[in-house]
């Protein structure tokens, strides 16, 4: 046998050799799920797509702010589902009421914003024209079995500061208390 051949039969036999190995481990692969929930006595559940809404307030012209004092309303809805007006616990009276509060920074009694715009702030009136203050309930309202869809504006409104354009953003978040 010529060395050519050597070389050849030797390569043969070094890949053959390796090739159970490349075959014979099995390939793992892990992954993790996470998840949290909690189990809570409540008249109603949140509808998932009401938890975390952007409402998208649209380009306002200044000269409409100096003019009118706000800028269109923008709506949005908070959705309960699955209300019940019986408690688990048969010794306390069952739910009748609920109040809704938003929260976020406060502005002399509207909700501030952040960004380069200046002399605005948010307001959040509700479906019977009550005005939302940072931190302070709305007045209370019946909770009806089933689902229920509680309807808001939100509007761009003057704080009596100077105003300044530019872009603005805000985070307001909001609680259900049931009674």
């Amino acid at each position: 046998m010529n060395v050519n051949a050597y070389k050849t039969l030797a390569c043969c036999l070094l890949f053959s050799a390796a090739c159970p190995l490349a075959y014979s481990a099995p390939v793992e692969a892990w992954g993790r799920v996470n998840m949290h929930g909690a189990i809570i006595e409540t008249a109603c559940a949140i509808d998932t797509l009401s938890r975390d809404q952007t409402i998208e307030m649209g380009t306002l012209p200044l000269n409409q702010i100096a003019r009118d004092g706000r800028g269109l309303p923008q709506l949005f809805a908070v959705q309960l589902v699955r209300c019940s007006l019986i408690r688990h616990n048969a010794s306390l009276s069952n739910w009748r009421h609920f109040k809704i509060t938003f929260d976020g920074r406060n502005d002399a009694g509207l909700f501030a914003v952040d960004g380069q715009a200046k002399g605005v702030a948010l307001e959040i009136i509700d479906d019977k024209g009550n005005v939302a203050l940072p931190g302070s309930p709305l007045p209370a309202s019946r909770i009806l079995a089933g689902d229920m869809r509680l309807n808001y504006s939100l509007r761009l409104v003057s704080n009596q500061q100077v105003l300044h354009p530019g872009n603005y953003t805000s985070a307001l978040r909001f609680k259900m208390d049931y009674y």
